[in-house]
C-alpha cells in the first residue's frame, strides 16, 4: 500500500480533468437520498484532498484518512488555504482509527480497487461499520472488470510542460489484477528532469463479492448504480458507485 509518493507531487496536474465538483455534487445528492445533509464524514483514501475540502465546503465536517504522507502534506496545505477545519489523519484502511463514530463514510477514486485480497478488503467493510452512527451510509465507487480488460496490456502516455509520464498498464484476467508502472519525469529549478517510478495494483471485484463481503461486515447492501447516474449497472459500465447502510447498531 505504498503508493503514490512521488507522484503525489504532480496527482493533481494529471487529474486535472476529473471534474470533482460534479463528483462531490453527485455524492451529496445521493447522501441526501438518506437525509444526510451534513455532519460528520469520513473520506477514506482522501488524497490530496480535492473531495474533503469541496465536502467541507458545502456544510459537511471533515475526517480525511489516506496512507500517503506526501498526500496527505498537499491535503494539510489545501484545508488552510481554505481555512477549514478538516481533521487529516495518517492512517491504513485497512486498519484505520477515528474518536467516534461517523454519519457517512466515502472512498472514491478506485481506492476499494486498491484493496487487493479479500481479507482485507473484509476488515476494511468491518471498520467501517464499526464507525459509522446507527444507520450511517457508506458510498463507495468501483472500477469494473469490464474498464480493466478494455484497458488490457497497453501503454498511455502524457507530455506537459513541468512533467511527463508513461503509464504501462497489464491485466491479469486470472487474478483479476490491474498493474500500472508509472514512470514519471519531474521538472527541477535547474530545469533538468527528475525521474520516478511507482507501480500500482488493483483488483477488480464482482458485484457479487461485494455485496457478500458487506453482508459480512455487518452491513446491508442498498443499491449499485451506474457512476454519476441513478442507473442500473450496465455491461460496459466502467465505474460503479455502491451504497451500503449500518444497520446492526439501529437495531439495538
Amino acid at each position: 500500500m505504498n503508493i503514490y509518493s512521488e507522484f503525489a507531487e504532480v496527482y493533481d496536474i494529471f487529474m486535472d480533468n476529473v471534474p470533482y465538483e460534479e463528483w462531490c455534487k453527485y455524492i451529496i445528492s445521493l447522501l441526501k437520498d438518506y437525509d444526510i445533509t451534513d455532519g460528520l464524514c469520513l473520506d477514506l483514501g482522501c488524497g490530496t484532498g480535492k473531495l474533503t475540502e469541496l465536502m467541507a465546503k458545502n456544510g459537511f465536517d471533515m475526517i480525511g484518512v489516506d496512507n500517503s504522507d506526501e498526500m496527505l502534506n498537499m491535503a494539510i496545505n489545501r484545508k488552510y488555504g481554505n481555512d477549514s477545519s478538516t481533521l487529516y489523519l495518517n492512517q491504513d484502511m485497512r486498519s484505520f482509527e477515528l474518536y467516534g463514530t461517523v454519519k457517512a463514510v466515502i472512498s472514491i477514486c478506485d481506492c476499494i480497487n486498491y484493496i487487493t485480497e479479500e481479507n482485507d478488503l473484509l476488515q476494511v467493510f468491518k471498520l467501517v461499520n464499526n464507525y459509522l452512527d446507527p444507520g450511517g451510509i457508506f458510498i463507495f465507487d468501483l472500477n469494473t472488470y469490464y474498464k480493466y480488460h478494455t484497458i488490457g496490456d497497453s501503454v498511455i502516455a502524457e507530455n506537459r510542460e513541468d512533467c511527463s509520464f508513461i503509464w504501462e498498464n497489464n491485466f491479469y484476467e486470472e487474478d483479476k489484477i490491474n498493474e500500472y508502472n508509472l514512470t514519471l519525469f519531474i521538472k527541477e529549478d535547474n530545469d533538468m528532469y527528475h525521474k520516478f517510478t511507482e507501480t500500482h495494483y488493483q483488483r477488480a471485484y464482482p458485484l457479487e463479492k461485494i455485496k457478500e463481503l458487506l453482508e459480512k461486515a455487518g452491513l446491508e447492501f442498498v443499491t449499485c448504480y451506474d457512476a454519476f447516474t441513478r442507473d442500473d449497472p450496465k455491461s460496459d459500465s466502467e465505474r460503479l458507485y455502491i451504497i451500503a447502510k449500518e444497520i446492526k447498531k439501529s437495531a439495538e
